[in-house]
């Protein structure tokens, strides 16, 4: 399988730049998602590797063998890079068998007969949908007929598959279907994959690593629990996680004795480091929370206001209100929380972040007291 680089790859459309100076390396057999909001170039990225957009400067190298460079005017077309690509739509042929949409790109490869039956079967068997075979695609469920989609760009073997917001188009309970089928799919072939999603949980739960790019800019590379739990600024921090994390401006109180003291109109927090970080006194910076950081517990003397409860069943999403602020938390457990009502909370654990004022990260670590600002 191959190894994909990036190097100094940019792509702009006039004035417009949709990439600026991606840099990247996608190992072998990887699983890498091209995440970030509308507008971003992720979906650019991929068609660049793919060949189905120049970019305007850079390289990219495929397994060790250079597919496009600016300076020496190298650009193989997408059939000499031995990609598939999987689009949004699936784009079957619609008067084809399930079987023929497979079997088609061998054919016009000029394979056996046999050597097509039986590599269309193993699809068919590794994709579950051996009983479909004979079936057309107006005859199959959107899950079904993405199946066979992925079935028919796996077909002739390529080394990277792309895949373009495959998903997007499935109701929620096949969404969470075909994410376990992609990346049972991913180990069985052992090929790299490379997925353009817009849905921070898809990239969550299928990656092996995440590329989140805003305004054609690389913001963090990095495994997924990387990016949760150490994001490299507040717009990564705010991006991943559902409910959204807690982002509270604060004021460097004092810096005494390893402790930080952070205010703000509404609370006190005793801050304690995991690694040493600079900040002065009168410094403005942000605390970030993530929702299942925030406890509530009867023992607390910091009481908050319930704005809202939204309870599942397994888990309740509680809203606080603090001072002009309003807090996200999840509480797991069959719980309910009347609105207006007062509660104690609490911040746990040591994954506390704390960010400088142009929204880079400086640091993590764990609030030692939480009390109300007289």
């Amino acid at each position: 399988m191959p190894r994909i680089e990036l190097i100094d790859v940019s792509k702009r459309f006039g004035k417009f730049v949709a990439v600026d100076l991606l840099n990247m390396v996608i190992e072998d057999g990887s699983f890498i998602s091209l995440l970030g909001p509308s507008g971003c170039g992720k979906t650019t990225t991929l068609r660049m590797i793919a060949g189905l957009e120049t970019p305007t400067e850079g390289r990219i190298i495929i397994d060790g063998k250079t597919v496009f460079d600016s300076k020496r005017q190298i650009d193989l077309s997408p059939a000499k890079r031995d990609i598939g690509f999987l689009f949004q739509n699936y784009a079957l042929w619609p008067h084809m068998t399930v079987y023929q949409n497979i079997a088609f790109g061998l054919e016009n490869l000029k394979w056996s007969k046999e050597d097509i039956r039986a590599n269309v079967e193993k699809l068919l068997a590794m994709l579950r949908i051996d009983e479909f075979a004979a079936r057309y695609p107006a005859e199959l469920s959107g899950g079904q007929q993405q199946r066979v989609a992925i079935a028919r760009t796996l077909a002739t073997n390529p080394k990277v598959l792309l895949m373009d917001e495959p998903l997007s188009n499935l109701d929620a309970k096949l969404r969470m279907e075909m994410r376990t089928e992609l990346k049972r799919l991913h180990v069985e072939t052992g090929a790299t994959f490379v997925y353009v999603t817009h849905d921070q949980l898809e990239a969550m739960t299928l990656s092996s690593k995440i590329c989140l790019l805003d305004k054609g800019v690389l913001q963090q590379y990095d495994r997924p629990l990387g990016v949760y739990n150490k994001p490299v600024n507040t717009f990564t921090a705010d991006f991943v996680g559902n409910p959204a994390i807690n982002l509270l401006p604060v004021e460097v109180q004092s810096v005494k004795d390893g402790n930080v003291m952070l205010s703000n109109e509404a609370m006190h927090v005793s801050f304690k480091p995991t690694e040493l970080f600079s900040v002065a006194k009168g410094e403005k910076v942000t605390l970030g929370l993530r929702p299942e950081l925030i406890s509530v517990t009867d023992a607390s003397e910091y009481k908050v206001e319930v704005y809202s409860s939204l309870p599942s069943g397994m888990e309740t999403i509680v809203r606080f209100k603090i001072g002009e602020a309003i807090l996200n938390a999840v509480v797991f457990g069959s719980l309910d929380f009347p609105v207006g009502s007062s509660v104690g909370i609490h911040f746990t654990s040591d994954k506390l972040l704390v960010f400088h004022a142009d929204g880079r990260l400086l640091g993590t670590g764990s609030v030692q007291h939480l009390t109300h600002r007289k």
